[in-house]
């Protein structure tokens, strides 16, 4: 199994949790490659045998990170056909901030699915204010929802 993670990120910690989630699932059958937001356009998502991982914060009034602007508005206009992407959402965001909770992740979510993508699993919305660490978080998740992808996979082998 190939999984892309990508990331958003403003100050460091979804890249954090997407190198935690590198290092607990890469070896053996699954290789995973950890890919910064900042330069990438819709064709990150031509490699319809690897399976996606979007990680990313929320930003200032539920907006993606600055570094995920670029890719988030190049979808939403060129509108590339994402059927057969198959992709998770792990989302960071503090619940203090009520009305944009974890907007970053659910705004990549909702595009995603509009463009033919298929989610698997739940969208996880890791809250700053838990006060658990989301890099723990993000580990645990990503176990389960390795599971889930192979389950969906194996229904469509």
């Amino acid at each position: 199994m190939k999984i892309n993670i990508l990331v958003g990120t403003m100050t460091g910690t979804a890249q954090m949790c997407a190198q935690e989630i590198e290092l607990a699932l890469d070896g053996d059958d699954i290789q995973v490659a950890t890919l910064l937001m900042d330069k990438l356009d819709p064709s990150v998502f031509a490699d319809r045998e690897a399976v996606y991982l979007v990680c990313t914060s929320t930003y200032g009034q539920g907006d993606v990170p600055d570094n995920a602007k670029a890719l988030y508005e190049a979808l939403g206009s060129q509108k590339p056909d994402l059927a057969g992407v198959r992709y998770g959402v792990f989302g960071l965001g503090d619940r203090t901030y009520a009305e944009t909770y974890n907007f970053g992740g659910k705004r990549f979510d909702d595009l995603l699915q509009s463009l033919g993508a298929e989610r698997i699993g739940e969208r996880l919305m890791h809250d700053a204010s838990s006060g658990t660490l989301p890099e723990e978080i993000a580990i645990e998740w990503a176990q389960s929802w390795v599971d889930k992808v192979r389950e969906r996979l194996a229904q469509t082998a």
